[in-house]
C-alpha cells in the first residue's frame, strides 16, 4: 500500500484558520469584540449652542424705548448712542458676551444690562447642559430668594442648593445678580412680587428684586430687578434697574418686573429659533 505524503505547511494553515474562526464567533454565532472588556464608553453630548447672540443687537429699538423712557427726549444723535448700547469687554466672545444701556429722565434714571454665558464642560462624563445647570443653581442659591422650610425637620434650607462646578472661571462681564444687599421686594408691594422661581421660561429661571439706597451719599431709592434663565447650555442674565430722582419716590416693583420678564421671553424665542 502506498502511503500519502504528509504536508506540514498545509496542516498548520488549516489549524490557524479553524482557530481564527472560533475566536471571532460567539456560541450563538454572533460576532464578538476581540478587545478585552467589550463595552465602549461614550462621551457626554455637547451643548445645543455653539455660539451666542450679539447682545447689543438682541433687543429691538421699540423695546429699548419702553425700558429706557428718558432716551426718547434726547436729540436724535444722542438717542442713537443710547440705543446702540455699550458692549462688555470679554476674553472669548464664543463663551461670554454682554451689553449695557443707560438713560436719564427728569423723574428717574434706568439702567439695563444683558449677560450671555455659554457653558462648556471640560469633563467628558458631564454634558455641557448638565454643567450649565450646576452654574445656574449656584446663581439661584446666591440670590435673595426665600428660604424653603424642610417639613422633616422644620429647618430652613436654600430652595436650590449650590452645586460644585469644576469649569474654569470666566471673567465677569457685567454686574452680578444682586444678592440681597438691601430690602427685598415685598414691603409695600402686592403679593406675588417677592423674589421667586419663574415657570415656563427657558429650562429654568428665577427673578430677584432688591430695593436699596442709591449709594454715594444719595438718599434716593434704587430698585434692581434681575431675571436669570437657562436654555440648554446658555445662561442669560437680565439686570434692569430704576433710580428715582425724588427721595420720596420708590420705583415700582410690578412695572420693572413685567418689563424684565417681557424682555426675557423675547430672548428665549431668539435662542430657540
Amino acid at each position: 500500500m502506498q502511503r500519502k505524503a504528509y504536508v506540514p505547511g498545509l496542516a498548520a494553515l488549516l489549524i490557524a484558520l479553524v482557530a481564527g474562526c472560533t475566536a471571532g464567533t460567539g456560541t450563538d454565532g454572533s460576532t464578538t469584540d476581540s478587545k478585552a472588556g467589550g463595552a465602549k464608553s461614550s462621551a457626554a453630548p455637547p451643548g445645543k449652542y455653539r455660539t451666542l447672540l450679539e447682545p447689543c443687537r438682541s433687543v429691538e429699538r421699540s423695546t429699548l424705548k419702553d425700558l429706557l423712557p428718558g432716551a426718547a427726549e434726547l436729540p436724535e444723535d444722542q438717542q442713537q448712542n443710547v440705543y446702540r448700547g455699550t458692549a462688555a469687554v470679554t476674553y472669548d466672545t464664543d463663551r461670554r458676551v454682554g451689553c449695557s444701556w443707560k438713560a436719564d429722565a427728569p423723574d428717574a434714571s434706568h439702567h439695563l444690562t444683558l449677560d450671555f454665558e455659554r457653558v462648556v464642560s471640560y469633563d467628558g462624563a458631564v454634558s455641557d447642559e448638565d454643567r450649565a445647570q450646576e452654574v445656574f443653581a449656584k446663581k439661584q442659591a446666591a440670590a435673595s430668594l426665600p428660604v424653603a422650610v424642610d417639613p422633616r425637620g422644620g429647618k430652613g434650607q436654600e430652595s436650590t442648593a449650590p452645586a460644585q462646578s469644576t469649569a474654569p472661571a470666566t471673567p465677569p462681564t457685567t454686574p452680578s445678580t444682586p444678592t440681597g444687599t438691601g430690602t427685598p421686594s415685598g414691603t409695600g408691594t402686592p403679593d406675588g412680587l417677592a423674589p421667586r422661581v419663574l415657570e415656563s421660561l427657558g429650562d429654568a429661571a428665577f427673578l430677584d428684586d432688591v430695593l436699596a439706597g442709591a449709594g454715594a451719599g444719595s438718599t434716593a431709592q434704587r430698585r434692581t430687578v434681575s431675571v436669570v434663565f437657562r436654555t440648554s447650555n446658555v445662561i442669560v442674565t437680565i439686570v434692569y434697574a430704576e433710580q428715582a430722582a425724588v427721595t420720596t419716590e420708590v420705583p415700582d416693583s410690578k412695572e420693572l418686573q413685567e418689563k424684565a420678564q417681557g424682555l426675557a421671553r423675547g430672548l428665549v424665542e431668539q435662542f430657540t429659533d
